[in-house]
């Protein structure tokens, strides 16, 4: 015959609940699963639990706590993925108070963590719209484009990120929402180039930027955290991430093709705009800082934070385009130099702005995540130009790769749960 749980079981289940809670909030938040582990492990150690074990994939949580001679299985299950780095700080905060305080009481960390899941993003639609426009303008200066292109870009940015919060805050399935969303991207940004065209005040063929404007649905977040899973050997997360991240971008790309095979386009590279090299260095800058503001905003981060992640991005990606375009080094070697450094400032200042370290580094890489190569692969593929499309592709998969093994490297130096294993 089944017994009911005396009072020591039940006040387990009840902590269980409450440490299984922080995680389904982080993971939901986009973070990589080492760091979800983490931040249930410290809320167990605070709620007096003797050992807290976990494994975490994309969407599942499945944990056992242990208390006395009793202990407690739980799984469950994560359908609402995103990026939410302002919830992610609140959690790394949560578990910080809690640490210092000792051992808390349930409703303590059960408040705390209402609190936390009933916080609204801090930006309304238009605002996250207009932080999606700022990221691809600049992302479409940094890959050569025009004033025209720019700006194409940015309309069509805004408009395709204001249709996808939209749609997602709703429910929609994602990978609809991301077709629709690239496709309204990339139509704005014809109308813009059409209009243009019809009022006479251009006379160049602007098409070939159309792909910038749906640069903000590269999945950079899901790629990075992906990859850092896999260097800490969870494997089981790291490839299914990598897996939704894959099918995010393909998902994009493919609705990108379909409109450039209805009105006959090429996504060919844009001419860059001449200029001398002081000038062009010092708008590099300014655009990198600008386009990482504008993911880290987008990504829901507080300005303070947002502002961090762009400082300490704006001068290694442009040493990272320098490289290329005037040493000549390969651009995954550029890459991975890059985010080496971005690693190793975020290892420094995070800390001392007490953030966690993921929601600058990610932010700040994510402009540098090879988005128009990634298109252009798709594009070939899909018009069965095979060699083309292999070149591209492979070229994007060596900078992603390479941006992760750069802060993997930044990571080892700094942190030994990293450097060692345990």
């Amino acid at each position: 015959m089944p017994t009911e749980p005396d009072d020591d079981e039940l006040d387990l289940i009840r902590r269980s609940g409450v440490v299984l809670r922080v995680g389904k909030l982080s993971l939901s938040a986009g973070t990589g699963s080492y760091r979800v582990k983490a931040s249930m492990a410290r809320v167990a150690r605070a709620l007096d639990v003797d050992r807290h074990e976990a494994h975490v994939t994309l969407t599942e949580i499945t944990t056992t706590s242990h208390r006395g001679r009793s202990f407690r299985t739980e799984v469950a299950e994560v359908r609402s993925l995103g990026v939410n780095t302002d919830r992610l700080a609140e959690l790394e905060r949560m578990a910080q108070r809690l640490e210092a305080r000792g051992k808390v009481t349930i409703e303590d960390v059960t408040a705390e963590v209402d609190r936390i899941a009933a916080k609204p993003p801090l930006y309304p639609v238009v605002l996250n719209a207009l932080w999606a426009a700022l990221a691809c303008a600049a992302f479409a200066f940094l890959n050569n484009a025009g004033p025209i292109e720019i700006i194409g870009a940015f309309l069509g940015a805004g408009v395709g990120q204001g249709l996808r919060r939209v749609l997602l805050h709703r429910g929609l399935n994602q990978f609809g929402v991301t077709m629709l969303a690239a496709a309204l991207s990339s139509v704005v940004y014809l109308w813009f180039v059409q209009l243009l065209h019809w009022a006479g005040l251009t006379g160049g063929v602007h098409e070939a930027g159309y792909v910038a404007a749906a640069l903000f649905l590269v999945p950079g977040f899901p790629l990075v955290t992906g990859a850092l899973d896999l260097a800490k050997l969870d494997f089981s997360a790291g490839v299914a991430r990598l897996t939704w991240a894959l099918m995010i971008f393909v998902s994009a790309a493919f609705a990108v093709w379909g409109v450039s095979i209805i009105v006959g386009l090429s996504p060919d590279p844009p001419r860059a705009m001449a200029m001398g090299l002081p000038v062009l260095m010092a708008l590099r800058v300014l655009a990198s800082a600008v386009g990482v503001l504008g993911f880290a905003l987008m990504f829901n981060s507080p300005w303070r934070m947002a502002t961090v992640a762009a400082l300490v991005a704006m001068i290694p990606n442009t040493l990272r385009i320098a490289a290329v375009t005037l040493a000549n080094w390969p651009p995954q070697a550029a890459a991975a130099v890059a985010a080496c450094l971005i690693g190793l400032l975020a290892a420094w200042i995070a800390p001392r702005m007490n953030v966690p370290r993921i929601t600058v580094t990610v932010p700040a890489v994510t402009i540098m995540v090879p988005g128009v190569p990634a298109y252009r692969a798709v594009y070939y593929i899909s018009n069965g130009d095979t060699m083309q499309a292999l070149g591209y592709g492979v070229s994007a998969a060596l900078i992603v790769t390479a941006l992760a093994v750069g802060l993997a490297i930044a990571r080892m130096l700094t942190d030994r749960e990293w450097g060692f294993e345990h």
